[in-house]
């Protein structure tokens, strides 16, 4: 089934763009990134026979229940991590799998972090290595460099179903190369990279519609052997103007090592 969204698609500029955050990255100040919004059609992947595979998409979604009752009590994050760890194993066949990092967004204006509304994805080629290295340290860095390494998220409704600002995707197969551009990541201590997409009417846009806490979407944000990193954003839904539940959401990223 097609449905419509609007999403905040990027603009090339004869300049290079950037964010500025503050030492957590948690609030960020536009230094000169335009955003364009866009309407696009969006296939719900639970209404069609359309299915859409990690190997082949750099997107799956599927059934993950996880043995954390609330995100805000003290000690899930060993828990959630190890889950994480062996849906990653199992699923994707990976070595080894380390989380770092762990996100709470809700769609809600005094929400500290609220959902990302701008087509992205999180690391440039440069910005993944810096990355591996910031995480693992030179040496072993170097290491996981000589093989087969990437960077994956896991993003998953919290608390209930929701209809507001789901997470969508774009097929890489039908992004032009020519669509990604450059984006710095300013913060207090060091820089970062990630890269944005500049809009086409090309691109093929899926989603899950009213995923459940039951469900989670595992995607590529780059890959050291040519998995394609895929862009993704909060979509606003045309079809829902009345939201009944709010975006409530985590999202782990995770480094991993394919054997």
């Amino acid at each position: 089934m097609t449905r419509t969204a609007i999403v905040n698609y990027h603009v090339h500029k004869p300049f290079r763009q950037a964010f500025e955050l503050d030492a957590g990255g948690v609030t960020g100040t536009v230094v000169s990134p335009e955003l364009a919004p866009t309407t696009v059609a969006v296939t719900d992947t639970r209404a069609t026979f359309k299915v859409v595979k990690f190997s082949a998409d750099s997107v799956e979604f599927i059934t993950l229940p996880t043995a954390v009752k609330s995100f805000a009590d003290d000690g899930w994050q060993s828990t959630y991590d190890v889950e994480l760890t062996d849906i990653l194993k199992q699923n994707l066949r990976v070595r080894e799998a380390v989380v770092f990092d762990h996100t709470i967004r809700e769609d809600d204006p005094e929400a500290t972090r609220k959902p990302a509304r701008n087509v992205h994805s999180d690391y440039s080629p440069d910005g993944a290595e810096q990355r591996l290295v910031d995480l693992l340290g030179p040496k072993i860095a170097a290491e996981w460099a000589a093989g087969h390494y990437a960077f994956i998220n896991v993003w998953r409704p919290m608390a209930h179903a929701i209809n507001s600002a789901p997470l969508g995707f774009v097929r890489p197969s039908s992004v032009d190369p020519s669509d990604w551009i450059l984006l710095d990541l300013i913060y207090p201590d060091r820089k970062g990279q990630i890269m944005g997409l500049v809009g086409n009417p090309d691109h093929e846009w899926v989603y899950r519609s009213r995923m459940t806490p039951e469900e989670v979407a595992i995607f590529n944000i780059y890959d050291n052997q040519g998995l394609p990193s895929i862009a993704h954003s909060a979509l606003d839904m045309v079809e829902d103007p009345d939201v009944a539940n709010m975006r409530h959401s985590i999202e782990s990223r995770t480094l991993v090592r394919y054997g």
